[in-house]
């Protein structure tokens, strides 16, 4: 019995923590719009974590703060954020400059976190990884096309590298196996055509086989500092490189995962190694932050491409028609969840 309950606590617990990380993050953002909207003189009628009925739900001060049974998601509801009011501190009686500073803290509170987690996540190395080329594995494809010891790699088929991460992403369905490289050789920058790899293929994308290894960078605070930035924007990068590449077709809907396919993702990572999840998480928070700024109804980005046409034109769309466009948004976007969802528990029921 208790080998038998050992066995299911060791497969439901590394979930648990996912479910709490992704709470975690949901509270972040959410928490960017209600310290903003406080600051902003915003009356904040109830703050809540997940959707659905309610587990907990108390009164402090003007704001109700609850808990409810989905841990899927949450809001910071405001006054006058979707309707009229007549209340002075009504969010759609602020100035536009207060609103646009209350939307965009939301996306601002996860990508600081990024930061924050990605600077833990470098903080234990005792050196970083450079772009530039130390030595070949023997009989090296990329050296036979053109590669050179001592090369810095500037670009990969035109995007720029700046970090280890960047590589690892452009080396990522590649077609052929070869790309065109800019690199810096003894001062000048050198293009190189056509430069050839072993590839390899896992669960559907190919990746281009790294047959070099690069230098070391001595850890200082100077390049600590360097490197958690440096990281963070490459992270962000790649996320914008991502959803290009996912809208021009490069990557089908079975790369796009949402709240189960990443809780998922969290919980297998913790079930191996709980020192991998910093990284992981950071890149979700990133993700979400970048996610939530699209100009898309529905999305903080919508709202704030509202707001961006008031400043321009110095008179708001009218409240009927923004609410309409968030509306049909907000339906669109719950349908494709759900579409990504149904994908998701397929895929963890029957692994494809």
């Amino acid at each position: 019995m208790i080998s038998a309950l050992s066995n299911i606590w060791g497969n439901v617990w590394p979930y648990l923590v996912a479910i709490l990380l992704f709470l975690v993050l949901i509270i972040i953002h959410e928490f960017g719009h209600f310290i903003a909207a406080k600051a902003m003189g915003v009356r904040v009628n109830e703050f809540a974590v997940g959707f659905g009925p309610k587990l907990f739900s108390k009164q402090f001060g003007e704001t109700r703060y609850s808990l409810n049974l989905f841990p899927l998601g949450g809001f910071c509801a405001m006054e006058g954020e979707d309707e009229s009011s007549g209340d002075p501190r009504a969010f759609c009686n602020k100035k536009p400059w207060r609103r646009f500073v209350i939307v965009v803290m939301g996306a601002t509170f996860n990508l600081l976190l990024g930061l924050v987690l990605v600077a833990m996540t470098l903080a234990p190395q005792k050196s970083f990884t450079s772009t530039v080329i130390a030595e070949f594995q023997e009989d090296a494809v990329s050296r036979q096309s053109g590669l050179q010891v001592d090369d810095r790699i500037l670009e990969v088929d035109g995007r720029k590298i700046h970090t280890t991460y960047d590589l690892s992403y452009a080396f990522t369905n590649v077609k052929d196996g070869k790309i065109d490289m800019v690199v810096k050789r003894d001062g000048k920058q050198v293009v190189l055509q056509d430069v050839a790899f072993d590839t390899e293929e896992e669960n559907g994308i190919s990746y281009l086989t790294v047959d070099f290894y690069v230098y070391g960078v001595k850890k200082t605070v100077g390049t600590y500092i360097r490197y958690t930035v440096s990281t963070a924007v490459s992270y962000c990068a790649v996320i914008w490189r991502s959803l290009i590449d996912l809208i021009g077709g490069k990557y089908g809907i079975s790369a796009v995962s949402g709240p189960v396919g990443v809780t998922a993702t969290i919980g297998s990572v913790a079930k191996q190694n709980l020192s991998n999840l910093l990284p992981i998480m950071a890149l979700i928070t990133i993700n979400l932050g970048l996610f939530n700024l699209l100009p898309l109804p529905a999305l903080d980005g919508g709202r704030l491409l509202f707001i961006v046409i008031e400043m321009i034109f110095r008179k708001p769309v009218p409240q009927k028609y923004e609410s309409l466009v968030h509306t049909v948004g907000f339906i669109l976007l719950l349908i494709f969840m759900l579409l990504v969802t149904a994908k998701d528990i397929w895929s963890l029921i029957w692994g494809s």
